[in-house]
């Protein structure tokens, strides 16, 4: 029996911020309309930054606060579906970036914005056979390059960003987790490489529907399989960070107390990859994650895909 133990994290969000109010100048829009819809009043947009840029940077706070050096890694995922290069990876460049050693295991995962917890539970079985004791995953997204900012369903739900944990696989300790994919191009999708210019593609219908339905399942599963016999025996949830709806939504089906489910939209939008670690991050910044602590956390987004894990902090 063992588990991955996340002994630091870090986050970095580009410099520009983008309120409701800004897109209201391009779109018809308002703050009134999108904040009601979806719990979001602005988000952060790449201006000179690039992907990896933020990458680094959440990647180096994780490290230094978990005070390990280059040589501790032994594995290094990277999870986004906007890299800035087909190829190399992202996973191959923060190697160059951090000076990883070169038999590091690095590459980059695509599960969308269940990415991160995707990236944590392969990260862990890797750990089992890795040159190093630790793994470094992190989620970068710049989804601003893959929009279209002329259709204000889209526009206004995203966000750029990164967040990062560093981890090491511990025996004796233990954790659930559930994961599932559903082929969909049609409910979500963006444009490969090719003439077309990318574009994120949304049936928003079809997306709340898909996803109320795997994050309350997802949670059940966990529930069950720890032996608890409610949401509220946790003592944090944190889902990935698409729409405030989705999460009331679940939230009150399951009967949850208020302030369980922890929401960070407001401030960032829909981050894809990055949602989850940047959301632990600022509760370990905050001082809401103590030692011992139970908590759910669960993805879910394009693919389709879905993700959730519970284990003690």
């Amino acid at each position: 029996m063992s588990a991955p133990r996340i002994l630091a994290t870090g986050r970095c969000l580009p410099e520009r911020v983008v309120t409701n109010e800004d897109l209201s100048r391009t779109v018809d829009t308002s703050d009134e309309w999108v904040f009601s819809r979806t719990g979001i009043h602005q988000r952060h947009f790449c201006t000179s930054e690039t992907g990896l840029d933020l990458a680094v940077h959440a990647a180096r706070q994780a490290m230094d606060r978990a005070g390990l050096t280059a040589g501790d890694i032994g594995v290094c995922i990277a999870a986004t579906f906007t890299p800035d290069h087909a190829s190399p990876s992202t996973a191959c460049l923060l190697q160059r970036e951090l000076g990883l050693e070169e038999d590091t295991l690095c590459f980059d995962l695509n599960a969308a914005c269940a990415g991160f917890l995707y990236g944590l539970k392969t990260a862990h079985a890797l750990l089992c056979d890795a040159p190093r004791p630790c793994a470094l995953i992190v989620g970068a997204e710049v989804i601003s390059r893959v929009m279209d900012h002329t259709d204000r369903n889209t526009c206004v739900l995203f966000g750029d960003g990164a967040g990062a944990a560093v981890v090491r696989r511990e025996e004796g300790r233990s954790w659930h987790t559930v994961f599932g994919s559903r082929g969909d191009p049609d409910s979500i999708r963006v444009q490969g490489p090719g003439p077309a210019p990318s574009a994120i593609h949304m049936d928003g219908r079809a997306v709340f529907r898909f996803a109320v339905e795997v994050v309350e399942k997802s949670i059940r599963q966990l529930l069950e399989v720890e032996g608890l016999e409610s949401v509220n025996d946790l003592d944090l949830v944190v889902c990935h960070q698409a729409n405030a709806r989705i999460i009331d939504f679940v939230a009150k089906r399951l009967k949850a107390r208020e302030g369980l489910f922890y929401k960070n939209m407001d401030r960032y939008g829909n981050t894809s990859a990055a949602s989850i670690p940047i959301a632990l991050d600022e509760l370990v910044r905050d001082g809401a994650l103590r030692p011992g602590m139970r908590i759910v956390t669960v993805g879910f987004g394009g693919g389709l895909t879905w993700a959730g894990a519970l284990l003690r902090w």
